[in-house]
């Protein structure tokens, strides 16, 4: 066998292996786990606003129960795409604490134009108290204001497509 040969079964094993190893996943108390050999940045998530034993699955409803619980709606900005949509519906609580609310979660807050939902991406004080820093998923910029507490109408515990 010739060098060239060699060499071009060589190359084809190595990408067999690539592929295989960047497809793969690993089983984990029954989660997937997946693999990425070529990064990949941890992106917050919303908090864990509810538990297990608050959801009842049943063969014909399902059951949340959560305390002072809102329906929200969407208009059609393109924001929040493809996390919600105008067509998308949510279930939103007003926490107690402004300290409950964390870098992830998605609110909506009251503006001078109306109601706002974006993901929080930063969250700090300053001499007024804790403050918000949210973008639309689907913006380029974040919001140019610091939401405040007062100004917060919900947040989101759930999505229904």
């Amino acid at each position: 066998m010739n060098l060239l040969n060699k060499t071009t079964k060589l190359l084809g094993v190595i990408i067999v292996l690539a592929v295989i190893m960047f497809t793969i996943s690993i089983t984990f108390n029954n989660k997937q786990i997946p693999i990425s050999f070529f990064g990949g940045q941890e992106i917050f998530s919303p908090s864990d606003w509810v538990n297990e034993e608050q959801i009842k699955v049943y063969s014909d409803k399902i059951v949340l129960n959560v305390k002072n619980a809102t329906w929200a709606s969407f208009t059609d900005t393109n924001s929040m795409d493809p996390f919600i949509d105008e067509t998308s519906n949510a279930i939103e609580i007003l926490p107690a604490r402004a300290e409950a609310i964390n870098i992830g979660d998605v609110i909506s807050y009251k503006t001078n134009y109306g109601i706002i939902i974006h993901r929080v991406i930063e969250k700090g004080i300053d001499k007024e108290g804790i403050y918000y820093i949210v973008k639309g998923d689907n913006n380029k910029l974040k919001d140019p204001i610091k939401v405040r507490f007062e100004d917060v109408k919900g947040v989101v515990i759930a999505v229904i497509y």
